[in-house]
């Protein structure tokens, strides 16, 4: 029998976006295949008939449903899907002990669990499923949909391959064997440290303070998550971060190795002047390479944008939500 664990979910309106009066909202639970139940905030088109296209929503790494995965679910929901935003495992309101931990399988568990939900409920047909990552589950995203044959069309958007920034370091600066055995080393003994403490560290928040040389896109995510623009209590980036050994499996596997197996619809979306770009441009190369479905797959550039354009819209109402829209009613019908 598969059970759930006892959540407490807060019922309150706490996003950093404001409610739409287009769409109904409420709290709905469910469970993935390690046994941990996930919280989500599900939005469903008021007014709405019949069995809808579905959509599940999550990130950004570190992030939490009531930040800018919210946003991309109650925004697809005015548009006449049926979605929900979800924690991940270990993080949020989700369950699932010890916290603040991450692994690719168990992530990218998490949207197929999602899916599960979606093509079980009552409201969404089971025929019509997408999912939107962000971020770092932009690559989780990409990693379910060459899994999930039930996924018909997968968005990323500003996406992060969390598998090779860990491997390789930003910009693949870090992209040797010496480099990664000290990061492996490090790991191992901060496990050590743990054990003999009986916590958890916590380490890799967005930097406060923030230093005056910082790089831009340090500076850009603190804009967002340390500020009334994407601050949130229950966010990981927004407060202590993960635990410093939380990622450990990261280092040592790719989760992008089969993408150009695809067969669904992916449109992988980023901001020009993103420091991230170069992953969602390496992984649009990697997902047509050698493939023969390739007619549905898409990559498209925001001009001017920089990484957390994407989670908002900044002040450029950087995200092409009628895109979106138009990509999902073009592969989920």
């Amino acid at each position: 029998m598969i059970g759930k664990e006892e959540l407490k979910l807060t019922q309150e309106w706490d996003k950093t976006f404001p409610k739409s009066d287009k769409v109904d909202h409420c709290k709905v639970t469910f469970v993935n295949r390690y046994g941990i139940t996930l919280a989500a905030d599900m939005y469903i088109p008021k007014n709405a008939e019949g069995r809808l296209p579905a959509v599940a929503v999550s990130g950004p790494f570190g992030a939490v449903k009531e930040q800018c995965s919210g946003l991309y679910a109650r925004t697809m929901a005015e548009r006449g899907f049926l979605t929900v935003a979800f924690d991940p495992s270990f993080t949020g309101e989700s369950g699932g002990n010890v916290r603040y931990m991450a692994s690719p399988d168990i992530n990218t568990e998490d949207f197929m669990a999602a899916v599960d939900f979606l093509s079980l409920h009552e409201k969404a047909d089971p025929d019509r499923i997408g999912i939107i990552g962000i971020c770092g589950w932009g690559g989780m995203a990409v990693n379910a949909a060459a899994l999930d044959t039930r996924i018909k069309a997968t968005v990323a958007s500003t996406m992060y391959d969390m598998t090779r920034v860990n491997a390789n370091g930003y910009f693949d600066s870090e992209n040797d064997e010496e480099a990664r055995y000290q990061k492996k080393a490090a790991m191992c003994a901060q496990r050590l440290d743990d054990l003999k403490n009986g916590e958890y560290k916590l380490g890799g928040g967005v930097v406060d303070p923030l230093p005056e040389d910082a790089p831009f896109f340090v500076k850009d995510y603190y804009d967002y998550y340390k500020t009334e623009r994407g601050y949130h209590p229950r966010s990981l980036n927004s407060n202590g971060g993960w635990n410093i050994i939380g990622c450990e499996s990261f280092v040592n596997q790719p989760i992008l190795q089969y993408s150009n197996e695809i067969r669904s619809a992916v449109l992988l979306i980023h901001g020009e002047n993103a420091h991230s770009c170069y992953f969602s441009r390496d992984a649009y190369t990697d997902m047509t390479k050698d493939s023969k479905y390739t007619d549905n797959k898409e990559l498209m550039i925001i001009p001017d944008a920089v990484h957390t354009d994407l989670y908002d819209g900044g002040d450029k109402d950087a995200i092409p939500f009628d895109k979106i829209q138009r990509f999902f009613e073009q592969y989920l019908k």
